[in-house]
């Protein structure tokens, strides 16, 4: 998934960056209101993480402004600012959840997986295809109750298949899922990473899971 972080605070920034990179969340990352209305603008988010009292644009404000103009990326508020209405503007702003610093990562980690089961319609951290289950939680695959193992990428594309079951994704859709905007790969590289995952998924399986749909991009699906 890809998620954006918006905290003027650059250590506290990078800290939040970097636990999201290490989950294989693909991360963008910006310090004020203003910059991150450009970022949302120019890239379909899974999550976004805001602080509230930023400069230029606050994070109430700036969830004003995206929801009018209808972009509906869940929100996660992280504020020191823990007063029942401070709670009550952000929701009523539009955010989703309101996390007060400090706070534990792996409540943050376990608020982002809640988020987007909401929003992708699934009810648990579990995801499947036929034989095949992905937890989201734990980070483990398995097809035939046997375990699989995938790099971080291969995992990260995994579950944006799972996510879009069905859903014929194109090398550019898959490639900004997945890759921040600091990312200078090849023009084939997804092409690379969906041959890896299929030679895992599918090499040995009766049922193959992933299709190529020529001239478009791949699906996952069950039949």
């Amino acid at each position: 998934m890809r998620v954006l972080v918006v905290e003027d605070e650059r250590n506290l920034n990078r800290i939040i960056s970097e636990a999201m990179e290490d989950e294989g969340y693909s991360v963008d990352s910006c310090f004020n209101g203003l910059d991150a209305l450009d970022y949302a603008a120019g890239t379909q988010y899974d999550v976004m993480i805001l602080d509230v009292m930023m400069p230029k644009l606050d994070g109430f404000e700036l969830v004003r402004r995206l929801r009018r103009e209808g972009n509906a990326t869940p929100v996660l508020f992280l504020t020191a600012r823990d007063g029942v209405m401070d709670r009550v503007e952000g929701l009523e702003s539009g955010g989703d959840y309101y996390l007060v610093k400090p706070f534990d990562f792996k409540e943050l980690m376990a608020v982002v997986r809640a988020m987007t089961r909401k929003y992708t319609g699934n009810r648990s951290n579990i995801y499947t295809a036929a034989d095949l289950s992905l937890d989201a939680a734990s980070k483990t695959v398995t097809r035939a109750g046997k375990r699989i193992e995938l790099t971080a990428k291969e995992y990260a594309l995994l579950e944006y298949m799972l996510r879009n079951k069905g859903v014929v994704l194109s090398r550019e859709m898959i490639e900004n899922n997945l890759w921040n905007y600091d990312y200078e790969g090849g023009t084939n590289v997804v092409d690379v990473y969906v041959s890896y995952l299929r030679k895992k998924m599918d090499t040995g399986f009766d049922k193959k899971l992933i299709h190529t749909v020529w001239g478009t991009g791949w699906v996952l699906k069950e039949e």
